[in-house]
């Protein structure tokens, strides 16, 4: 019979560095310490959710002083640490600096790892996959501790622990996933499978503070008070889920990670804090059911595609007219484009090429990029 996964969930009431660091030595300890997952000379290396770099109030990457906390635990085992990860937009080392990570590290001695260049990793066993490009600083550690932030996400509903391997592929990389990869059933299977080729050690999320809403960049701060620990990435999400009290069958990832055994939706044993104590039921997320194979065939078409599923969009009052959203649409031709060289107007869009993969919503930097499902979708849906 299967052993129960173990989720670790321990109170921490604010950013205070000696609160967070008592509170991820206690994390940790209940999974029986830092010792469990590094050993002395091994390459270890510390993997934050780092979307894009901003004030850590915003709550977009694990606050600096989880990453230090934890960063200091690992030190006691006398493992070789690094750290990075592959941001949406511009270059690891920047956005590491304005996300606060980057001081803290040179402070440790702890070197920021290559996400710049890929190395291929084949993957024969994965079930949908089989090839990776890895960043060269993940493909060189001899093992990874994963940091993920407790935030909402318009594909996946929540993006946390089984998500946050996503930036383990560099840059441009990424963007191929989500155009060849065109909905929230095959992104999640690859990334089920890049979990299961990665292996972390641990999965580590900080929801001191959270973000809900519209995530995973432009939602609103949510105080939820919990640090989370497990070696279960399916379990730890799953218990998220619960927390915010959100089906877990409708986050794919989960559906995919447990048919695929990368964790357990089911039998999980919960150690130090209650989770009924964290229990937060109006936290702002996704909740609408997913549509059944029947919905999906009909609403497959072209046609159907355009006016009724979710789509992306632009608040003409918030929009700053950046560039970033075009820049960053995987699709060919372009999913949104300019209606002039001067751009007096708002991007628009073609919902005919648009393949929902949000990637413009998740990094416009003004908030001025929500998901919507239109008139005729919310008909269909009732």
């Amino acid at each position: 019979m299967a052993k129960n996964s173990v989720v670790a969930l321990v109170r921490c009431q604010d950013y205070q560095p000696q609160k967070v660091a008592e509170a991820v030595q206690k994390g940790l300890n209940l999974l029986g310490g830092a010792g469990q997952f590094a050993a002395a000379g091994e390459k270890i290396l510390l993997k934050p959710n780092l979307l894009i770099g901003d004030d850590p109030v915003k709550c977009i990457s694990p606050h600096p002083q989880v990453f230090g906390a934890i960063a200091r635990e690992f030190l006691k085992t006398g493992a070789a640490l690094s750290f990075g990860d592959s941001p949406g937009v511009g270059s690891p080392r920047s956005n590491a600096k304005r996300a606060g990570l980057l001081d803290v590290a040179e402070e440790l001695g702890i070197a920021l790892a290559d996400f710049t260049n890929a190395r291929v990793v084949p993957f024969p066993e994965g079930y949908l996959i089989n090839q990776f490009e890895i960043a060269e600083g993940v493909a060189a550690s001899d093992g990874l501790i994963s940091i993920s932030k407790l935030k909402t996400h318009a594909l996946t509903r929540i993006t946390g622990a089984i998500k946050n391997q996503f930036g383990c592929i560099p840059g441009v990389r990424k963007a191929e996933f989500h155009s060849v990869m065109p909905n929230a059933t095959l992104f999640s299977k690859m990334l089920v499978d890049l979990n299961l080729l990665l292996k972390p050690r641990l999965y580590i999320m900080d929801g001191i503070v959270t973000m809900e809403g519209n995530g995973p960049r432009n939602g609103k701060p949510c105080v939820m008070h919990v640090l989370l620990f497990s070696t279960d990435p399916v379990a730890l999400d799953t218990t998220v889920c619960r927390v915010i009290e959100l089906d877990p069958h409708l986050v794919e990832p989960l559906i995919h990670g447990e048919a695929f055994g990368l964790g357990m939706t089911q039998d999980i044993t919960y150690v130090g804090d209650l989770l009924a104590s964290f229990i937060n039921p109006d936290f702002k997320v996704n909740r609408s059911p997913i549509p059944t194979s029947t919905d999906t065939s009909f609403l497959s078409t072209n046609f159907m595609r355009r006016f009724s599923s979710p789509r992306p969009v632009i608040d003409p009052l918030l929009c700053t007219r950046c560039p970033q959203c075009v820049s960053i649409c995987p699709v060919q031709p372009k999913a949104l484009s300019w209606r002039g060289i001067e751009r007096i107007d708002t991007p628009v869009y073609d919902y005919a090429r648009c393949i929902r993969c949000y990637c413009c919503q998740e990094t416009c930097p003004s908030q001025a990029i929500s998901v919507k499902i239109p008139l005729l979708g919310r008909i269909i849906r009732r």
